[in-house]
Parts: structure tokens; sequence; C-alpha cells
């Protein structure tokens, strides 16, 4: 049942990122580049998923798996607090702030990585963020309500 589900949430994800990669061609590059960039990598993940499932033999499950399964509420009440305090953040500190701030602490707190490669990711997310979003394509984001009302905006 749990390949069925994951089969169809792929190929899900591989139509609409298909359709957003053919609606997106037809415009000019500056327009099309935002959705080019996250559809192309989109379809391709969500392809090898479906490869995944289709092709892979099935596994037992990791511990953490086994824990997900037994607390089930519980797995969802983590993922739901990390999407809350990562809205939270964005809302307080700003887009600039909020994105290597949450990779560092869930990389840390959740995925239980070393100091090192925490840095290493967040920094490399940081480039990446700070690259395309503002250096390329020159798109301001607006500060954090916390920056705003300490007069630091």
């Amino acid at each position: 049942m749990h390949k069925k589900i994951s089969l169809a949430l792929a190929v899900l994800v591989m139509l609409a990122s298909g359709y957003g990669i053919w609606a997106a061609s037809g415009w000019p590059w500056k327009a099309a580049l935002f959705p080019l960039a996250i559809g192309v990598p989109l379809f391709a993940m969500a392809l090898a998923e479906a490869l995944w499932v289709v092709l892979g033999t099935t596994e037992q499950p990791t511990e953490g798996m086994e824990l997900a399964a037994q607390a089930p509420g519980r797995a969802v009440m983590v993922g739901g607090a990390w999407m809350i305090g990562f809205f939270l953040a964005i809302v307080l500190l700003g887009f600039a702030v909020a994105v290597p701030l949450f990779v560092l602490l869930y990389l840390r707190l959740q995925g239980g990585e070393g100091w090192v490669l925490s840095v290493v990711i967040t920094a490399a997310v940081f480039g990446v963020f700070y690259g395309l979003f503002d250096a390329l394509l020159h798109l301001p984001f607006p500060q954090g309500w916390l920056f705003s009302w300490l007069g630091l905006a």
C-alpha cells in the first residue's frame, strides 16, 4: 500500500512540475527563471522517487521510520512544529536570516548532524539563496518584523 501511495504522489508531483516547466518555457527568460529553477529539479526528484518505487526492493524500515510508525501523532506534531517555527522565523526575522537559521537548527537538532557538516550546508544554502535571489534576480525580501520594531530595517 505504501508503494502505491508513494508512486501516486511522485506521478502527481511530476505532472504538476512538468506543467509548470511547460508553461514557463514560453515566458521571457527573467520571468521563467524561478519556475524553471524550481520545476526542473522537482521533476527530476519526483522521477527519481517514481523509479525508486518501481525498481527498488523492499527494505526494512530504519530506526527513524520505526519511531514514526510507533508514534505517528508525535512525528506529525514535530514536523508541524518545525514548519510553524520556520514561518515565525520568516515573519520575525525575514527570509535572509530565517532560511540559514532554520537549516542550521534543523540539521543540528532534528537531523543530529555534526557542527562542521551543519555549518557547511548552511553556508552553501545561504550562498545559493543570496546568489540566486539577491545577486542574480535582485528580489528584495522584506525585513522581519523584529528588525522593523527595533529600527534596524
